[in-house]
């Protein structure tokens, strides 16, 4: 695995520890959304990461493309629209999604999650455009991993 996992301490070539406390939040391109990136495999798209929302923040309308697990260390996350609107996961709770399913999320009250993904999902532009969560069209950056 070529994965990355910034400011680590590493105990041997197999064993990395990330500090999070150590590290920056860094502004997503949705507002009132922070990351701190754990993990990232830039081949595979798997991603580990501490997401921060402001209260009111919303993720829009995306698809995972694979399974999404998210554990709820603060606040509350909300589906806003899409086919279970209302469900709930609140601080302590866990939620997966399984791929294929699609949603926009809110955290009404600000919230903090661990999130693991398989790889990126797919955002869906008012403008047709389907992005990754960095913006760029998925089909170009993550279309090589056949999990569409």
């Amino acid at each position: 695995m070529d994965a990355v996992t910034p400011k680590h301490i590493t105990a041997d070539e197999h064993s990395h520890v990330v500090k999070p406390a150590d590290m920056d939040w860094k502004p997503t391109r949705f507002p009132g959304c922070e990351v701190k990136t754990l993990l990232m495999d830039e081949k595979t798209g798997l991603m580990t990461a501490l997401m921060r929302f402001a209260p009111g923040a919303v993720l829009p309308d995306h698809e995972h493309v694979n399974i999404e697990q998210t554990y709820v260390l603060e606040g509350r996350l909300v589906d806003k629209e899409g086919p279970v609107e209302g469900l709930e996961a609140k601080k302590g709770e866990f939620v997966w999604r399984e791929p294929g399913s699609r949603h926009s999320a809110w955290c009404p009250d600000g919230g903090l999650m661990l999130a693991i993904f398989q790889v990126p999902n797919k955002f869906y532009e008012k403008d047709g455009r389907v992005t990754d969560p960095t913006g760029k069209i998925w089909d170009e950056v993550w279309g090589h991993t056949g999990k569409a």
